[in-house]
């Protein structure tokens, strides 16, 4: 099974392949936002695939179009809700806007890291 690694903190996971880079953040509790659940709606799931770019699904014209609403997009960037793993390995660094989106759905979380 393949897996899925998530920067900067290094959570890891494996999944079955047809999994959503979203869902495996998700099963790894790795700090990817999803704002809309996860429907190709916003861009809070926003990722920059470092290693096995060539092992996700295509990126279809509903990603592009939320993607040009992104910050910071990079040519390696997709939304995790829509990127499914195939067979090798991935590794996405999150990006800071993700990471923000997942703490404004976590409150309890932000309030914990600002506690120390």
């Amino acid at each position: 099974m393949p897996k899925v690694t998530f920067l900067p903190d290094g959570n890891s996971i494996e999944v079955a392949p047809g999994t959503t880079i979203l869902r495996a953040a998700q099963q790894s509790n790795a700090q990817v936002g999803f704002a809309c659940g996860g429907n190709c709606a916003c861009s809070t799931c926003h990722v920059y695939v470092k290693q096995g770019v060539e092992s996700l699904s295509e990126m279809e014209e509903d990603e592009e179009d939320i993607l040009d609403k992104a910050f910071d997009v990079k040519p390696t960037s997709r939304l995790g809700c829509q990127a499914k793993v195939a067979k090798e390995d991935v590794v996405c660094e999150i990006t800071r806007e993700s990471r923000q989106a997942w703490f404004d759905e976590h409150p309890e979380e932000r309030a914990k890291l600002k506690a120390g």
